[in-house]
Order: C-alpha cells, then structure tokens, then sequence
C-alpha cells in the first residue's frame, strides 16, 4: 500500500473515532468536529511521524527535478552582468589615474613654445 494511502486512512481513522466518540458524549456536532479535527492532527503528528515522512519521500521522488531551470538563468546573467560592470568600472579607474595631468601626479608642467 502507498505511504500517503496509509497515512491519509489512519488520519481519517483518527479523526472518526474521536468524532463518533464525542457525539456519543452529546457534545455539539460542530465542537465535536474541531475537538476531533484538533485531535487527529496532533495524535497523527506525534504518532505517525515515520509514515509522514515516508509520505514526503514519495512526493519528492515523484515530482522530480526540472531539465531546465530559468531562475538558474537569469542569476548567471545577473551574475555575469554584475561582473562585467565591476570590470569596466576597474578599467576606467585604471584609465583615469593613467591619463591624470602632471598636477594631479605631482609634477609641474613644462610651457609649451608654439612660436617658430
């Protein structure tokens, strides 16, 4: 039998008894429906915790992973968008410092004599 098969009857099972129960205290049908929906999940998340997660091992091993992911993508070219910036942004400091006035390195120019 399938793990959520199993898991999904014992559930139901759980919540059946507490219900039948409680209506045969006479407590009011909708009371008796919270008290015993309250009541199977916690008997089902305390007791029933290996069928649970075998339920979960199912689900993932049936669903399966995609062949393609575009959120993959998009973060590479992001990624690579981002790179690409911090590269120009090198570049063209490394362009300003080289291409600096002779002041600004430090030195004093010399007069040009544009005369004949």
């Amino acid at each position: 039998m399938k793990p959520w098969i199993a898991y999904s009857l014992l559930r139901v099972g759980v919540f059946a008894a507490a219900f039948t129960v409680l209506m045969i205290a006479n407590v009011e049908p909708w009371i008796a429906a919270l008290i015993a929906a309250i009541l199977g999940f916690a008997i089902s998340y305390v007791f029933f915790s290996k069928l649970r997660d075998a339920v979960a091992l199912d689900l993932a091993s049936r669903r399966g992973r995609p062949a393609h992911d575009p959120d993959r993508d998009a973060e590479d070219a992001a990624a690579d968008y981002d790179a690409a910036e911090a590269d120009a942004e090198a570049d063209t400091e490394s362009e300003t410092e080289a291409s600096a006035s002779p002041t600004e390195q430090g030195t004093t120019p010399t007069p040009r004599n544009d005369s004949p």
